[in-house]
This record gives structure tokens, C-alpha cells and sequence, in this order.
């Protein structure tokens, strides 16, 4: 009878400590996701960035061309 309420205490300590960790577990992820949110990414590069230039559409040939070359 006594091995019974040893075995349910031990249980009762593991789910304590799960629901515990489980608990910390979320509050840290979401503490992380708040940080990144914050973050803009759509800033403007800084330092030796290369700049992006603007791709002029192509006409319709050209565009039929490279869609039998590459199968896309």
C-alpha cells in the first residue's frame, strides 16, 4: 500500500515539473517571436551593399523562348 502512494507522488512531481518547464517553454518563444517582430525588414541597406537595379519587361518572344529552354 505504501509503494502505491510513493509511485502517485512521484507522479504527481513529474507532472509538476512538466506543466512547469511546458509553461517556461512558451513564455520563452514568446518573448522571442515579441524581439523579431520588432525587427524592420524591410530597412534600407547599410555599408557595401549592391543596389538592385529595376528588370525591364520583356516582350512576349522572349518570354515564350525562355519558357521552352527552361521548361518552367
Amino acid at each position: 500500500m505504501i509503494s502505491i502512494f510513493k509511485l502517485f507522488g512521484e507522479m504527481i512531481k513529474f507532472f509538476i515539473i512538466f506543466i512547469l518547464c511546458t509553461v517556461l517553454f512558451y513564455y520563452v518563444i514568446k518573448a522571442v517571436h515579441s524581439e523579431y517582430e520588432k525587427l524592420d525588414r524591410y530597412e534600407y541597406p547599410q555599408g557595401n551593399a549592391v543596389k538592385v537595379f529595376q528588370q525591364e519587361d520583356p516582350d512576349v518572344w522572349e518570354r515564350l523562348s525562355i519558357f521552352f529552354r527552361l521548361g518552367e
